[in-house]
């Protein structure tokens, strides 16, 4: 009980390449032939028990319409509402429980998804999610397990943070969870957010409503499996499928929120502000909005930069997981000096892309994740080819099997061009290509063009310039990267986040993120207090 316990700060998790001849590669394989064959039902989770509804629907691979992965049940009012008083009802003891304890909870479903379900959850995030095994596996388990890791640690980190103490006065700091239960909204793209949504404000002692994405499901149930086998209480963490007009009409209005932890699009997270901020009056205490959203992610690039690396990070960055990550790579500058070269480079290796069903371990990349994904990126392709502003280079798109859309490039005539500005969330790229003229005023578009301010990168081996850039760009991304791609940032090295139109940057897997979910209380302890209310100026002379 008086031990001052500390956690040891943790590593990231080694990706396995997958590569012939490994074992992992073969588990993985015969998981997902597994899960191909035997389809499962998908209830609500909620008090720590499975409720199976009527109101369902089919989840599909998106690689492959014809291969129905699971059927979905969906919560109604009722269950909704379940799910906020069991959380409610579960927040006295979770947050009573002392912090080694809720770590080792935490600490043990890392250990479970990183070796009891690791191809579980792997396989799961490829069918259903249409993910390559390399990008599953960084995915889930890597950053999955690295996130609540170093959600831990920081946790423990910021519990150490104290005042100073003067003579006669012991000063503290108590980090109090939330008063009330936080809501949590995860995305289709990525396992890892699925993950450290509901489990990072939960390490710090909150309860949460968890609505996971319904094309991502899959795998978040899987998740959520793991996180009740490893102890988490009952009603601590409700795994809620929903509609998500529900989740605006049921848990953001109720008075007990407490906080709001969202990754998506910019919209939703706007108008889920907005309807916070109509129904402020109804709040115990203000909502803490956490959220991280859209990006329209650039890479800059300068006469000295070295074409093959620069080819490279534009192709990773704007074409694995066709393009589905806030971070991809989706605008390009490019000086006219060099484009020759890249523009020849880009092409040539573009050409030599697979795309498939992920169970083909020799594809790239799979399919968009939905038809209204392939229907969107489809119509500005479409445009695109249309446009006297823009020559699509390579690229298109095929919904016959599954939702495939090729690497496309364009190439627009104006940094106006719509694909320039827009975020597409699909495997498209466009590049402007600047003249020696235009640098001063390409440099200022691609700072201040975008609403968003996610990532961005900068080619550059003048280092005078890189420092001029440096600051010219410094407010146009949350992640910045010199001489590599925008996307592909790792837990404990590149805290993520962006602003502007791209959220409130509080930095996943940071002590950042952590002390969003915490109300600190000041406790001043006076040993011998004053006891005569007259000051030592009042004497007379």
């Amino acid at each position: 009980m008086n031990s001052n316990f500390h956690v040891l700060s943790p590593d990231n998790v080694p990706a396995c390449p997958m590569a012939p001849g490994m074992p992992e590669r073969e588990a993985l394989k015969k998981e997902l032939e597994r899960q191909s064959q035997t389809p499962v039902v998908i209830p609500a989770i909620i008090n720590g028990k499975e409720f199976f509804t009527d109101d369902r629907y089919t989840l599909a691979a998106p690689h492959k319409h014809s291969l129905k992965l699971a059927e979905c049940c969906r919560c109604d009012e009722k269950l909704i509402k379940m799910s906020i008083e069991a959380a409610i009802a579960a927040k006295k003891d979770w947050e009573a429980l002392p912090k080694e304890h809720r770590f080792a909870i935490f600490e043990k479903a890392a250990e479970l998804i990183e070796k009891k379900y690791r191809y579980v959850i792997t396989a799961a995030v490829m069918l259903g999610q249409s993910k390559t095994a390399w990008e599953a596996e960084c995915d889930s388990p890597d950053e999955v397990c690295d996130l609540m890791r170093y959600g831990i640690h920081f946790a423990d980190e910021l519990y150490s943070m104290q005042p100073k103490c003067t003579s006669g006065v012991f000063n503290r700091v108590i980090y109090r969870p939330l008063e009330g239960f936080v809501c949590a909204v995860t995305p289709f793209n990525f396992a890892s957010i699925n993950s450290n949504l509901p489990s990072a404000p939960a390490i710090m002692g909150n309860v949460v409503v968890w609505k996971p994405a319904t094309n991502a499901i899959l795998g978040a149930y899987y998740i959520m499996k793991a996180f009740v086998e490893a102890g988490v209480p009952a009603g601590v963490i409700n795994f809620v499928p929903c509609r998500g007009s529900d989740v605006s009409k049921y848990i953001l209005t109720d008075p007990r929120l407490a906080g709001f932890h969202f990754t998506g699009s910019t919209e939703v997270f706007k108008s889920a502000w907005k309807l916070i901020g109509e129904n402020i009056d109804r709040y115990r205490s203000y909502p803490r909005l956490v959220g991280e959203t859209g990006g329209k992610d650039y890479i800059f690039a300068t006469e000295s930069a070295n074409v093959n690396a620069l080819v490279t990070a534009m192709i990773r960055g704007a074409y694995d997981y066709s393009g589905q990550k806030c971070s991809a790579t989706s605008r390009c500058y490019i000086p006219a000096k060099i484009w020759p070269q890249v523009k020849k480079k880009l092409l040539e290796d573009i050409a030599t892309i697979k795309v498939g069903d992920i169970a083909d371990f020799t594809n790239f990349t799979g399919a968009v994740i939905d038809k209204a994904a392939f229907d969107e990126v489809a119509k500005y392709i479409d445009e695109a080819k249309d446009s006297p502003d823009a020559e699509v280079l390579c690229g298109g798109y095929d919904g016959s099997e599954g939702w495939f859309v090729y690497p496309t490039l364009i190439r627009a005539k104006s940094p106006n061009y719509v694909t320039m500005l827009k975020e597409l969330f699909g495997p498209v790229m466009t590049v402007y290509v600047y003249g020696e003229d235009e640098y001063d005023a390409m440099v200022d578009h691609c700072a201040n063009s975008s609403l968003y301010a996610l990532t961005g990168a900068l080619f550059c081996n003048d280092r005078k310039q890189i420092t001029d850039l440096e600051e010219r760009l410094r407010h146009s991304a949350g992640n910045f990267c010199i001489n590599d791609r925008p996307s592909g940032a790792l837990c404990g090295q590149q805290p993520f986040g962006g602003a502007r139109g791209s959220g409130t940057n509080d930095k996943a897997g940071s002590i950042f993120n952590m002390i969003r979910w915490v109300s600190t209380q000041t406790v001043k302890d006076t040993f011998c207090p004053d006891e005569d209310y007259r000051y030592p100026y009042m004497e007379e002379e």
